[in-house]
């Protein structure tokens, strides 16, 4: 965990120091949640939908490949009462600018348990995120993104291995 921070942390500082572009945008989505048990985990595992926002900078390297961050809050897990989590989630997502405004991106995401204490659930998670994106304008776009569940989000006494899939379907604004 202390080498993902690290490598984080590096690749965010030399992003900084050789950015050709910034941008700053906000992100609105809405939310297809769900859990992934490694044994049989709950009989009835229905999707949690949500609303998801957040802001975001985009860090321009070259013409086409870009790094962008954003913290944004996402709620996540299943549709039963014990088993919704909400989470301050950030991800750093590496953006190839394909042709036109049609990106696709791939990166690590961390995500900060909020709102609940002591309920079986890890305060920290990390994911994967792939993204595609295409801007309808220069201001304005819509996105997808899936985030694949790396970590277990069940604290280890629980003897429960879980992990989330989630479904965004988003808009984005740049200012």
């Amino acid at each position: 965990m202390k080498k993902l921070f690290t490598l984080l942390l590096i690749a965010s500082m030399t992003t900084l120091s050789f950015s050709q572009d910034i941008s700053y945008g906000v992100h609105f989505a809405t939310n297809v949640s769900n859990m992934d048990y490694e044994v049989d985990g709950i009989r009835t595992n229905p999707h949690r939908n949500g609303f998801v926002f957040g802001a975001f900078v985009d860090f321009g390297l070259t013409e086409t490949l870009a790094v962008m961050t954003e913290l944004q809050y996402s709620p996540e897990g299943a549709n039963l009462q014990h088993y919704k989590t909400d989470y301050l989630n950030l991800p750093v997502i590496l953006n190839y600018n394909i042709f036109g405004g049609f990106k696709v991106g791939v990166g690590p995401q961390v995500g900060l348990k909020i709102h609940k204490h002591r309920d079986g659930f890890k305060n920290l998670v990390f994911s994967g995120v792939g993204l595609a994106e295409y801007m309808i304008t220069e201001e304005f776009g819509i996105d997808f993104r899936y985030l694949y569940g790396i970590s277990n989000v069940f604290d280890d006494e629980l003897n429960i291995k879980a992990t989330q899939g989630v479904m965004q379907f988003g808009f984005t604004y740049r200012l």
